[in-house]
């Protein structure tokens, strides 16, 4: 998937979009909020690279850290829909899942057959703008509009997706998990774990109390 940077094409870019995730709205204070929670997270995106890059050119080490982590699958009763109990991942943070168990198994197993990958490179210029306020961060079409400002300078941004696991050690486990509805199930895992992929944009920053981060690649 590249693009022609000389006549940028959305078309030829795919975002992959967070299906599952509780949103803590609370914006008491907003400003003082934000200040408070992206300094306390500033070093996120170092954080992922290293540890994006330690999957890639460990997956088989990694494999036994999924097959540990299921003990943190629990099941929350679905009162409106018995028989289709919830999977939460609960570790420092709770994030809904869709399969539970056998996601991280196929995952784990997944790993366990891949060959060591090169680490990729962070690069400043493919790193994605975030919303400053509420409206932007709901509209559906900013990121997509920030995509296209940057391909507009000659920018290479392949794959794009947005994350809101702001633990970075969860939020890697879950992006290789990819526990997301069967459509979008392992294509966060297929991203970080492609051969072909050298560079790595990672942006991050709080709305209120919602955590937000935008990941791009490119050849």
């Amino acid at each position: 998937m590249g693009c022609k940077c000389n006549n940028p094409n959305m078309e030829q870019n795919t975002e992959l979009k967070p299906e599952i995730i509780s949103i803590n709205r609370n914006e008491t204070d907003i400003s003082k909020i934000q200040e408070e929670y992206t300094q306390k997270y500033s070093e996120y995106p170092e954080q992922m690279v290293s540890l994006i890059n330690k999957i890639r050119q460990n997956p088989k080490e990694y494999a036994d850290v999924i097959e540990d982590s299921i003990k943190n699958i629990i099941i929350e009763d679905n009162d409106k829909t018995p028989e289709n109990p919830k999977f939460i991942y609960k570790h420092k943070v709770k994030v809904a899942l869709t399969r539970g168990e056998p996601a991280f198994r196929e995952a784990a197993d997944a790993l366990r057959i891949m060959a060591s990958l090169p680490p990729l490179i962070f690069k400043e210029e493919i790193c994605i703008p975030l919303p400053d306020n509420m409206e932007d961060f709901k509209d559906s079409n900013y990121l997509k509009k920030k995509v296209k400002e940057l391909l507009s300078k000659n920018e290479k941004i392949n794959l794009f997706f947005k994350e809101m696991v702001k633990i970075p050690e969860v939020s890697a486990l879950l992006m290789i998990v990819d526990d997301n509805l069967k459509k979008n199930s392992g294509k966060k895992r297929n991203a970080i774990l492609n051969k072909d992929y050298k560079y790595i944009g990672i942006s991050y920053g709080f709305i209120g109390k919602t955590f937000i981060s935008y990941f791009s690649f490119s050849k």
